[in-house]
């Protein structure tokens, strides 16, 4: 993880990161908070709307339980216990999406071609990658390129590239929330005791739930949930199935802890799958028992995290015959293919 959080604040530095794919050190903490029911309010309002003010009370209250001042977006009376993990310049942060497109453009300004298209097959005769066949995306055409390496950093669908591959797939949600005033630059990995009435519409809720929330430099704030299995992976990214009441799990969790994230605006109701290695270990990455063939992959949620460092090792391999820039011998994918 060092060499790969070290790559991002070069990256960020030498191509503008700030702004093109939103990098910026943050605080890390975890919390735990008691949830309110969704009728609940706790702050008084005029004309219709929140004051979004703090009273020297709910400072005390901050002071006291020894949270940071400016984690003034969770409400006080709520909060039970804050532990620092890490502060500006151990955390950081990127726009996952701006992030990835930014670097298939940069790497397309060095002269890399970028083809849009479903792979079908790798082959490798007698153990040694020979090509690869795929579908492009825009005409529905099957093409073979003759290839003599191959690096499957399919994620969650690598098996589906390389059927031997131990990498399963898992769903999660997530939630974009502008919320109604800005909010101090903190991820938090939360614990947030449900009440028993928190959602009168349904049934049966978990006692404690667990929502990661990061707030972003654009005045937005993303939070997720717990992952599942319930549907399987579909073949696509564009097929993935969203699950509204997951949805609405964590607009409501994280609403319960927060006015401004309560009252904010959702911006984006979003579900992905996660690439999870089903054997010891993980991620995967280096060389396969065929020549010419590599993975990267396995990584779980901390793909863009690692991701700049898993390239980086990925490049060594191919161009130098080894990974130089940090020991990655237990991710080694040959022993578990």
């Amino acid at each position: 993880m060092g060499l790969s959080f070290a790559l991002h604040a070069e990256l960020a530095k030498e191509h503008d990161g700030k702004n093109r794919w939103g990098y910026r050190e943050t605080n890390c903490g975890q919390v735990v908070i008691k949830g309110r029911a969704m009728t609940e309010k706790t702050e008084k309002k005029e004309g219709g709307e929140s004051l979004q003010k703090r009273s020297a009370a709910a400072i005390s209250k901050l002071k006291s339980a020894r949270i940071p001042q400016d984690l003034d977006w969770i409400e006080p009376d709520l909060m039970r216990a804050y532990e620092s993990m890490s502060g500006p310049g151990e955390t950081a942060q990127v726009h996952p999406y701006l992030f990835t497109t930014s670097m298939a453009k940069l790497a397309q300004e060095k002269g890399a071609e970028i083809i849009l298209a479903q792979v079908t097959d790798i082959a490798r005769p007698k153990g040694k990658v020979e090509s690869v066949t795929y579908t492009e995306k825009a005409s529905g055409e099957s093409r073979t390129m003759p290839a003599s390496d191959v690096i499957v950093a399919a994620g969650p669908w690598t098996k589906a590239v390389l059927p031997e591959a131990p990498i399963s797939a898992m769903r999660a949600h997530s939630v974009v929330i502008r919320p109604t005033r800005p909010v101090s630059a903190y991820a938090l990995f939360t614990n947030i005791e449900v009440p028993a009435n928190f959602s009168p519409a349904k049934k049966s809720r978990p006692t404690v739930a667990t929502p990661e929330i990061y707030a972003r430099p654009d005045d937005t704030v993303y939070a997720c949930g717990e992952g599942d299995k319930e549907v399987p992976l579909p073949k696509t990214s564009a097929e993935v199935e969203v699950n509204p009441t997951y949805i609405q799990d964590i607009i409501d969790q994280v609403g319960s802890v927060s006015n401004v994230l309560r009252d904010g605006q959702v911006t984006a109701r979003q579900a992905c799958y996660l690439p999870n290695c089903t054997g010891p270990g993980g991620p995967l990455v280096g060389l396969t028992h065929d020549k010419g063939l590599y993975i990267a992959s396995g990584h779980t949620c901390w793909g863009i995290q690692n991701g700049p460092g898993t390239g980086k090792v990925m490049s060594e391999f191919v161009f130098e015959g080894k990974a130089k820039s940090a020991n990655i011998g237990s991710l080694d994918p040959r022993n578990l293919l």
